[in-house]
């Protein structure tokens, strides 16, 4: 039988998941991955409780075990990806051939919720949001393994380098010159490791609003009315993206207007706002096509993210078809 000490340590486990899935997030690029890693790095610390000595806090031994579990994932992979960084910009809508890569190949979105705690210091949350963005995320995967888990630790979740050796069984020399390396890449990517990425605001939910009503009506004119003129559109698992307003338009209006008579669900995905799409069926109902990740700037759509993997949707609590008589789905 546990005892009751052993009960109540097993139950404060749970509270650190969501913080825990934001990491493994970041360090795998897939929240499904995440998922997994954050089950086992659960169970294992289930299984060392007798063992759990109390000589480091219960945080950092369970993000030890989640950072073993995460390097034991990453071994022998290719790191994933985001179309952007495995061809050029097509230059036409008509070049356009589906051909779907593995589900491997990408940096997958993340439900908001499901990587950021609900509350806690403001300033953390903050660079909790920042760090989540896909981009941000997607440039994570170019560090080695080690080097990601360094910067995670020391510029995200602001660790001491002794706590990052003590964690790594390496020397505070090594880790700092991790970091080091860790911050040039990023920095050769033009990605900042800080951040103060503000919630949802009266901005980006106004331009939210605008974005799936201009979806579901189909306007294309004021859709490209919505767009940075560098605005670009990628839909993973195909390689294929476009860059460019009048590009954006053409597809819309060409291979893109099979999505007229969508319904739009807007959510929150990686701190940001986006939308899940469901596109029109025949018998009236609309099913799930694409989890949308949209990225901001200065009032402006500076990129649409179309990941068409359906799994995702439950991730967001919604289901896979909206029947003819529901009206909506929130």
């Amino acid at each position: 039988m546990v005892d009751v000490a052993t009960s109540d340590l097993s139950l404060e486990l749970e509270d650190y998941r969501v913080e825990l899935t934001g990491y493994c997030y970041r360090m795998l690029g897939s929240s499904f991955e995440a998922d997994d890693a954050v089950q086992e790095t659960m169970v294992r610390a289930w299984r060392s409780l007798d063992r759990f000595e109390g000589r480091s806090t219960l945080r950092s031994w369970l993000y030890s075990i989640a950072t073993n579990v995460c390097l034991t994932l990453l071994q022998g992979r290719k790191r994933r990806a985001m179309p952007m960084d495995l061809a050029s910009p097509a230059s036409a809508v008509e070049t356009f051939r589906p051909a779907p890569l593995p589900e491997r190949t990408w940096v997958q979105p993340i439900a908001s919720e499901r990587a950021i705690p609900a509350d806690g210091d403001p300033a953390d949350l903050a660079v909790a949001r920042e760090t989540i963005r896909l981009a941000f995320v997607a440039a994570l995967q170019f560090l080695p393994p080690r080097q990601r888990a360094v910067l995670i630790l020391r510029e995200v979740l602001r660790w001491q380098a002794a706590e990052v050796a003590e964690l790594l069984d390496t020397s505070v020399a090594s880790v700092n010159s991790a970091l080091q390396r860790a911050r040039a890449t990023l920095a050769a990517n033009d990605v900042a490791t800080g951040g103060s990425s503000e919630p949802m605001d009266a901005e980006k939910q106004a331009l939210l609003e605008r974005y799936v009503d201009v979806f579901e009506r189909f306007d294309v004119e004021a859709f490209v009315a919505l767009l940075h003129e560098d605005a670009t559109l990628s839909m993973p698992p195909d390689a294929f993206w476009l860059r460019g307003r009048d590009l954006l338009g053409a597809w819309w209006r060409g291979p893109g207007a099979k999505c007229a008579g969508s319904r739009v669900v807007p959510i929150s995905v990686n701190g940001t706002p986006g939308c899940a799409a469901f596109r029109a069926a025949p018998d009236g109902a609309h099913e799930a096509f694409a989890v949308q990740v949209l990225e901001t700037s200065d009032g402006l759509i500076t990129a649409v993210h179309a990941f068409r993997d359906l799994r995702l949707f439950a991730q967001f609590g919604l289901p896979t078809r909206l029947e003819p008589s529901r009206r909506d789905v929130r």
